[in-house]
This record gives structure tokens, C-alpha cells and sequence, in this order.
């Protein structure tokens, strides 16, 4: 029976019952070999341990050795150290080996049946494996012998697959009846657990039971060494009632004792040099994976940097894919992976591919989630894996992995992922010839490759890390010049003083002229929006004069008209030198200068909208240099914008944008995207704008308090106008006016806040604000309406605050601007708010003929509200029935568009008129749209809106915009109504 010595064994009474049998059987007097295979650290020394006690006990004579690979001695050292023998130095010398070790073996022998003849013989040799080859031929051959003798030979062997195929076992050429064979199995989970909660108390947490047994991997050393180190760490157990539980650790050096490192050190040498170079090879590239697992074993989908997951690959040996689970020609990863591993260590790709699942079985490994690709069971196992392997060692392995890659047609970020991980070439400790790939492309090269590709894909922060490590290498000037721009480009979108530095030293190495001209302005538009443009200009000044490079002294001309726009003193500078050179020397102004000549005029009021615009198109047929091909189109998009070229506007956006290569650092690129806006406000786009700049608008966290730009003036108008006011003013609640720059976008800005503060009804916060955007706009010279009508919305604003005299003498002021401008956009809004501001009569004319003019012109953003005051105004004036169809009119239109403030202006005032069924087509399930139905169908379906977002091939924002939308005009406020609703609504149509 077991005794004290086997109370610490788990799961072993099958080697348990085995010894005892065999033991008496030995003591009837017939031994034989028991012989215990099991991988490293599953207990094969403690099973003997309980072997030479019970042995004892029964009165056995118990001879003990240890095999040792670090200690073979002379030919059957182990045996004459098992049985105590002398060694006898005539048998070394003066005859051939064969004979001195036939000799010698025939003694040992002797000597042991000796030992048996005196007493039933224990025999207990641990590690036979490790002994050398004579003394385990010895041990052999005395097995065959051992029947009726009273010896028990009980002998440990190392049973683990590894990459170097080992040499037979002990007792692969033994007859059956002469060996008894016993496999060692990793513990259980239960088993695992119970050992757990045995060292760390009872009350061990769930969290800490599955990351302890995970870790340990069911093999009994190395969850002792983890316990060991752990109960070291957090003496108190996993848990402390007087605070929260502390966490797992997941470093092995967390670990400070160090046992469990010790361990998987210990069990990483003895699986031989090969099985550990393919172990840590693994570990490295699960360390650097974009795909991470949890404790919980949940996958991480977010893609990073660094890439050695895999995501694809071909299979071709059936006993490899049966591993991985995957239906018969379907990619699969996890074999992809396993090939590639073999490949980067330079082992067999079958052994490899057993090896792995070998691990599997034993519990070291799993298969992540999703794709197969193996993965150590735990961090803590891949970090002591890993633990004391040199830096240079895994960086060798980093560029054999990239090169590796580069070879197999892998994506450019899947290559440059192992770069990230080398040094530089040239750097203390580099392992890889300069300027290569493992050998291969070279290093800059494959990271620019690299930094495309995740610019492509929107991953600004990916494309920056590639190319800061690109800066890391020996580069040509000129190069290095185009990468520091590039990251300084990526770095200004993303850091508000960000990018600056980059694009000063990009500056510094260019040496040609043109090169420091496109250098120069990119930092100036860089410098420019940061609200420094006097720096910016300073830029452009230090380039010299350029009166030999006559396109090039334009093009920094043209770049500081942009750069201007940013300072009003500035702005009149400009603009005045610019007029003045056009009057000497009418032949050195382009058609680049001249549009913004036009444009700076039409924003004064001094052109109207048929001669901006005929002018611009003359331009536009001149020829130019490509270099201001880019500025002249911009401006001109700008003009027909303003001018109800909507189609023109769009078309010139989109050649600019398209057809010629324009970085964000560019001061053209902002202005397209700026015009884009504009136009799709004029039409009242609001969804599209609001899913336009719903990533737009990522300001950094210092720039919070001063962050306006008109796209952010067009984000607040459009929140308004769609009903979504709350959100609106959360959005700009941090925004500190007075630490704002002086620009044009804070004007826009304060005509945007206006227009949010008159919606939730605060007409005299509005107009505070529509007063001060007045005043900076005048003092930028610019005194059309075609910018922002602040006039009339702070006229509006002071007729609800009944200042009609004050509200009247702004009407009448931007009426004339309006004429003389001369489009319907503008004309219309003139006329409907002198039209309110005048009444009575007069006023009724006015607004009929505000009507009259924006009726057909596609500008139903403008239309509505004269629809709604016309109709208030005849309806005052005792005629509701002829208000009633315009003001039907006005909120059929304020529906399509999707317009909530302007519906609920219509809705009040058919209310007024009289109208019993004023809200009939704007609430219920008739009132959906197309479009809202068609979604509303699929949530009351149990779709999620990413689902939906999916199978309709619509933006999430959309989905959810409409789905708001649909609860509104439903009546409802939770996604479970929608089904009843519609169910409704089908059973009795109208």
C-alpha cells in the first residue's frame, strides 16, 4: 500500500498500484523491469521516490542513480555507480575496448546477483535516457535476466516528442513479459485546481484558479514553481478581504523568486537545442502578433502593428490539418503558421507540426481562437520561454522572419511588423548586415512600403511608427527630406504640435530649389493652421528671392494669400501687395493670383455673383503652371459656391482632390474639403455632414479649449437643425472663444454657436454671438453676405426680442448686399427677413417674393423658412386658408431633408393656421421614409445596427441616425416597440 511518500502525488494510482504488484511479485521472487515514460516534470522522480520507500519498507535492498547529461563518465559509470563497484584500472588498459567492457560488464553483473543472492534488490535509475550508451545496453540485458530473481528494476525515461528525433527507448527490443511500461499524464484540471487551491487556500478565485492552471499547463513542476513564486508575491493568498484581489501576474518578472523561470528553463534545455529554438521562436512571435487573448482566452480583433499573426494559408498534409479542425480545402492559418515556423528555424516542417501538437496535448500550447495558429498557454509561459534569450538572437530572428515573409508575397506591413522589432543598421548590437531585410529588400524600403499601405487603410498611427523606425536608418538626404515629411504630415493630424519639428528639419536637408519651396510651404500650412501664420510667412521669406524661378516666386505668393487667411492685419497685407503687383506687372500675376484677387473682391461686396463668376471661368480656360493648378482650382470652387454653382462647385473640388496629389499639409487640400462643406450646406445636407466629419473632428486634447474649424461650424449647425441640439452643445462646451485664433473659422464658428443658441431658444445669447462674428468679418474686409448672413440672423434675433427698428436697419443693409451680389440663395433670405422685419403689407409682398425666388432653384434649405413666414404673415393677416398649402409645402420639404428644427417651425405654424391635420405625414408609420422603414424592418428583426450597417452597405451613423429618427416619428423609445409598431400598421394600412 502507498504511504507518506506518495501523499503529494496526484492522479498516479495506476503507477502506483503498478509498483506495489510488481514489488511483490519481486519479493516472491521473479523480478522484472516497470519502466516510467512521461515528459520533463511530470513526476517520474517523485514516482521512484515512493518506489525506494515502500521498497525499504518491505525490507528490499534499495540501489539508487541518476542519470545526468552533464556528467556521462567512462563507459557504464551508472551502472558501477548503481551498484557500488570498484572500478579496476587493469580492466582499462592493455586490451582491446570490446573486450575490457564485456569484462567489466560481466563483474557488474556478478555483483548483482550478489546483492539478490543476500537480499530482494530494489533498482531505481532515473533519466535512463540521459546515461550512457553502455550502461543502458547493461540495463537491458540484465532485464532479460531478471526472471526468477528477486530484483525490481524501476526505471524513469523521458517520453516527449520533440524536433530532434531521439534515440530508441530503453526498452523498445525487450519481449513484453519481461517489462512493465507506464505513461505519466499531465494532471487534470481538477487535479490542477485541487493542487491550487491546496497551496493558495480554498477561497482562491475563479480568475486565479483558471490563470494558475493554464500557466502550469497540468505539468506538477511547473505549477509548484509557479505556486512557490506566487505564495512569495502575495503571502496572503490570492485574496485580501481588506482590499481588492490582486491581479495574476502576467511578466514573469513579477515573478522575483524565480522559481517557475528556473523551471521552464529546465524544461526548455531538456527538449534539446532544436525543440528550444522552435519554443522561443514561437514565444517571440506571439509577442510581437497584432492579435492578442486575454485572460479570459477572448480574441482581440483590433489590428495593430507588428504583425506575425496569420490570417490565411494552404494546407497539404492531412495529418497536420486534422490537428487544426478545418473542412477539406479551406485555407488554414494555423498550418500556414506552422510552416512558416518551421521555416524561419530551419527544422523539419513535419516534426514541427508534431511538435505542436504535441504541446497541445500536454497543455503548453493551444490554438487561438478563430485561426488555429498555436499560441502558449499562458503569458507567463511565453515569457519565461523567452526569459535570458539575447536581444541580438531575437532580433536575427526578426529579420529572418521579415525576409521570411517578404519571400511569401506577404502584405508590406507584415514584413516591416519585424522590422519594428531590429535595430537600426549600424547600432550597438545589430545582427543583420546595414540596409537589408534579412538579407533581402532593404530595411527603409519595406517600412515606407509598410507606412503606404496603413496610410491607405485610414491608420494614421500604424504609418507613423513604420516610418519614425524608417528615420532610424542610414538615409540619403533627399530621402530622409520625404520621409520627415510624410511623418510630419501624418503627425500634425494627429498632435496639435505635432509635425512642426518634422517638417522644420525636411526643410533644412532639401537643397534644391523647388524642393525647398514645397518643403517651405508645407511647414508654413503647417504653422499657418496652428494659428501662427506670421511664422508661416517668416518661412516663406527665408526662401529668398526667387526671381530666377518665376512659377516657384508664384507659388509662395499664392501659398501666403492662403496662409493669410488666418490674420486679418495679414489678410489686407497680402491682398494689398498682391494688387499692387498686378497693377505694375499685370504679366507676372497668374490665373492662380488673379482668382484670388476675384474672390478677395466678391467677399467685400464689390463684385456681383455673374462677374465672379465669369471671371473665374476666363481663368480657368488661361493656361497655368500644374504648380497652381491645385490654388487656382480651390479658389475657384470657392466662387461657385458662393455664386449657386453648386455642380461647378462640386465638379472643381473633385478634379482637385482627384486628379492631382494633394497631402492635408497641402493649403489647398483643407480649402477643397472646406468648399465640399459649404456646398452640401447650401443644399442642406445635414446627415451627409454629419457623417462627413463625425472623424474629422479629433482634436488633441490641448487644442479642446481653442479647436474651431468650419467643419466643426458645419457639424454644430447641422446637430441643430436635425433636433439634436443637446449634443451640439456638448460638443463645443470646452471651446474658449477668447484663446481661439483670430481666423475666418472662428467666425464661422461664432455664426454656427448662433444659430445652436437661437434653436434652444436664446435669442439674445444668438445674437451676441451673430453681432461679434459681424465684427471680426468686417474687420477682415469682408462685407458680403456670402460668408455668413450674420445680418439677418441677428435681425431675426432682435425682432423675437422685439427690437424691430434695430432688426430692420440690418435687413435693409444685407437686402443690398444681396442685390448686388445677385443670387437667389442670398436674395431669397434678404427678402424673407426684411419681409418679417417690414410687415404689413409691404412685408407680405416681400416674403411672397422671397418665395418666388427661391421656388425651383433646388435651395429648399432656403425655401422653408420663406414658406413658413409667408404663411405666418397670411395667416396674420386673416387668410389661413392660403397659408395652409405653403406651409404643408414647407414641412413636406423640412421632412425630405431630414430638417427637425425647420419641421417643427412648420408644424407650429400650420397649428396657428388652423390645420386639423398639420402633422398627419410627419409622425407615424406612414411618415417613414424609404429608407428608415427599410432599417426599421430589419432591427425589429433582431438585427444589430452593425448587421444592418452590413447588409445595407450604409455608414453605422446612418443606421443610427435613422433609427432616431424612426423612434421620433413612431412615438417610441425602445428597439423591442419597433416590431409592434409595424406589425400594427400592416394589419391596417391606410
Amino acid at each position: 500500500m502507498p504511504g507518506p511518500g506518495s501523499a503529494g502525488l496526484l492522479e498516479r494510482d495506476g503507477a502506483l498500484e503498478l509498483l506495489a504488484a510488481e514489488t511483490d511479485r519481486a519479493l516472491n521472487g521473479s523480478g522484472r523491469l516497470v519502466l516510467f515514460r512521461a515528459p520533463t516534470g511530470t513526476g517520474r522522480s517523485a514516482l521512484l521516490e515512493v518506489a525506494a520507500e515502500q521498497g525499504a519498507k518491505l525490507g528490499m535492498r534499495v540501489l539508487r542513480a541518476h542519470a545526468s547529461a552533464d556528467c556521462p563518465g567512462a563507459p557504464l559509470a551508472l551502472v558501477q555507480r548503481l551498484l557500488d563497484a570498484e572500478s579496476d584500472p587493469g580492466d582499462l588498459h592493455g586490451a582491446p575496448q570490446t573486450l575490457k567492457l564485456s569484462g567489466h560488464s560481466s563483474r557488474l553483473w556478478r555483483l548483482l546477483c550478489g546483492h539478490a543472492a543476500a537480499s530482494p534488490l530494489l533498482i531505481t535509475v532515473d533519466d535512463v535516457h540521459l546515461a550512457d550508451q553502455a550502461s543502458r545496453n547493461w540495463l537491458t540485458e540484465a532485464a532479460r535476466r531478471l526472471t526468477g530473481m528477486p530484483v525490481l528494476m524501476v526505471v524513469t525515461e523521458r517520453g516527449q516528442y520533440d524536433i530532434t528525433p531521439p534515440r530508441a527507448g530503453l526498452a523498445y527490443s525487450l519481449p513484453p513479459d519481461t517489462v512493465r511500461m507506464h505513461a505519466l499524464a499531465p494532471l487534470s484540471r481538477s487535479a490542477a485546481a485541487e493542487l491550487v487551491r491546496g497551496a493558495l487556500g480554498p477561497d482562491t478565485s475563479d480568475a486565479w484558479l483558471d490563470g494558475c492552471v493554464r500557466a502550469g499547463a497540468g505539468n506538477p513542476l511547473l505549477l509548484r514553481s509557479l505556486l512557490d513564486d506566487l505564495r512569495a508575491v502575495f503571502p496572503y493568498g490570492a485574496s485580501d478581504s481588506s482590499g481588492p484581489e490582486p491581479r495574476l501576474p502576467e511578466r514573469c518578472a513579477e515573478l522575483y523568486p524565480g522559481a517557475f523561470v528556473a523551471a521552464v528553463s529546465w524544461w526548455l534545455k531538456s527538449t534539446g537545442h532544436e525543440s528550444a529554438l522552435v519554443a522561443r521562436a514561437l514565444a517571440e512571435m506571439e509577442s510581437s502578433a497584432p492579435e492578442q487573448c486575454d485572460e479570459g482566452g477572448q480574441e482581440d480583433s483590433d489590428q495593430g502593428v507588428g504583425g506575425s499573426g496569420f490570417t490565411d494559408g494552404a494546407g497539404t498534409s492531412d495529418l497536420r490539418r486534422g490537428e487544426q479542425g478545418v473542412g477539406h480545402g479551406e485555407p488554414d492559418p494555423g498550418l500556414d503558421f506552422v510552416d512558416f515556423l518551421a521555416e524561419l528555424t530551419g527544422a523539419d516542417p513535419d516534426r514541427v507540426a508534431g511538435w505542436v501538437a504535441a504541446m497541445i496535448r500536454l497543455g503548453l500550447l493551444r490554438r487561438a481562437p478563430g485561426t488555429g495558429v498555436p499560441r502558449f498557454a499562458h503569458p507567463l509561459l511565453r515569457g519565461a520561454v523567452l526569459d535570458g534569450w539575447p536581444r541580438s538572437h531575437r532580433q536575427s530572428l526578426h529579420h529572418r522572419a521579415a525576409e521570411l515573409r517578404r519571400r511569401r508575397g506577404d502584405g508590406a506591413e507584415a514584413v516591416a511588423g519585424h522590422l519594428l522589432r531590429t535595430s537600426p543598421a549600424g547600432a550597438a548590437g545589430g545582427a543583420e548586415p546595414p540596409g537589408a531585410a534579412g538579407g533581402g529588400a532593404p530595411v527603409d524600403r519595406a517600412l515606407l512600403d509598410a507606412a503606404a499601405e496603413a496610410s491607405r487603410a485610414g491608420r494614421t498611427d500604424a504609418a507613423a511608427l513604420y516610418l519614425r523606425r524608417a528615420l532610424d536608418e542610414p538615409l540619403p538626404r533627399e530621402r530622409r527630406s520625404a520621409v520627415l515629411t510624410e511623418l510630419g504630415e501624418l503627425e500634425f493630424t494627429t498632435q496639435r504640435t505635432g509635425g512642426i519639428p518634422r517638417l522644420a528639419e525636411a526643410l533644412r536637408l532639401q537643397e534644391q530649389t523647388r524642393g525647398r519651396v514645397l518643403a517651405a510651404v508645407n511647414l508654413g500650412n503647417a504653422l499657418a493652421n496652428q494659428g501662427r501664420p506670421h511664422a508661416a510667412l517668416d518661412v516663406l521669406r527665408d526662401l529668398g528671392p526667387l526671381d530666377a524661378e518665376p512659377v516657384l516666386a508664384r507659388t509662395v505668393q499664392t501659398a501666403s494669400a492662403f496662409f493669410s487667411d488666418h490674420d486679418p492685419e495679414i489678410r489686407r497685407a497680402v491682398h494689398t501687395r498682391l494688387r499692387e503687383r498686378a497693377e505694375q506687372s499685370p504679366d507676372w500675376i497668374s490665373p492662380a493670383l488673379r482668382a484670388l484677387l476675384v474672390r478677395y473682391r466678391a467677399a467685400a461686396g464689390a463684385l456681383s455673383a455673374a462677374s465672379a463668376v465669369e471671371q473665374i471661368r476666363h481663368l480657368l480656360a488661361a493656361p497655368e503652371d500644374p504648380l497652381l493648378v491645385p490654388y487656382l482650382l480651390a479658389t475657384a470652387a470657392a466662387v461657385a459656391q458662393w455664386a449657386d454653382a453648386s455642380d461647378d462647385a462640386e465638379r472643381l473640388v473633385r478634379a482637385g482632390l482627384t486628379e492631382h496629389w494633394l497631402t492635408p499639409l497641402h493649403p489647398v487640400h483643407r480649402s477643397l474639403l472646406d468648399s465640399r462643406a459649404d456646398t452640401a450646406a447650401a443644399r442642406g445636407q445635414y446627415q451627409w455632414l454629419l457623417e462627413e466629419t463625425a472623424d474629422k473632428l479629433r482634436t488633441p486634447a490641448d487644442a479642446a479649449r481653442t479647436g474651431v474649424s468650419n467643419l466643426l461650424a458645419h457639424r454644430v449647425i447641422a446637430l441643430a437643425e436635425r433636433g439634436r441640439a443637446a449634443e451640439a452643445e456638448r460638443l463645443i462646451a470646452d471651446i474658449d472663444v477668447e484663446e481661439a485664433n483670430d481666423s475666418w473659422e472662428l467666425n464661422r464658428f461664432l455664426y454656427a454657436r448662433g444659430v445652436l443658441r437661437a434653436s434652444v431658444g436664446d435669442p439674445a445669447g444668438a445674437l451676441a454671438d451673430f453681432r461679434e462674428c459681424g465684427r471680426r468679418q468686417l474687420g477682415r474686409e469682408v462685407e458680403s453676405l456670402v460668408i455668413t448672413p450674420w445680418r439677418s440672423a441677428a435681425a431675426e434675433c432682435l425682432l423675437l426680442l422685439g427690437e424691430t427698428p434695430q432688426a430692420l436697419a440690418l435687413a435693409e443693409e444685407d437686402s443690398r448686399y444681396a442685390a448686388a451680389w445677385g443670387t437667389p440663395r442670398v436674395r431669397g433670405r434678404a427678402l424673407r427677413v426684411l419681409g418679417a422685419a417690414t410687415g404689413g403689407r409691404h412685408g407680405l409682398e416681400l416674403t411672397a417674393e422671397a418665395v418666388g425666388v427661391l421656388r425651383g432653384t433646388s435651395l429648399d434649405i432656403e425655401l422653408i423658412p420663406a414658406l413658413v413666414t409667408h404663411g405666418r404673415q397670411l395667416t396674420a393677416a386673416g387668410q389661413p386658408r392660403r397659408a395652409r398649402p405653403l406651409l404643408r409645402e414647407a414641412a413636406a420639404a423640412a421632412e425630405r431633408l431630414g430638417a427637425i428644427r425647420l419641421s417643427g417651425s412648420a408644424e407650429r405654424a400650420l397649428r396657428a393656421s388652423g390645420s386639423r391635420r398639420w402633422n398627419t405625414s410627419l409622425t407615424g408609420p406612414g411618415s417613414l421614409t424609404a429608407g428608415e422603414r427599410r432599417i426599421a424592418a430589419l432591427a425589429a428583426d433582431g438585427r444589430t445596427n452593425a448587421e444592418i450597417s452590413e447588409l445595407l452597405h450604409l455608414a453605422l451613423r446612418t443606421v443610427e441616425t435613422h433609427l432616431t429618427s424612426t423612434y421620433r416619428k413612431l412615438g417610441i423609445r425602445r428597439r423591442v416597440d419597433l416590431r409592434a409598431v409595424l406589425s400594427s400598421d400592416a394589419e391596417n394600412p391606410v
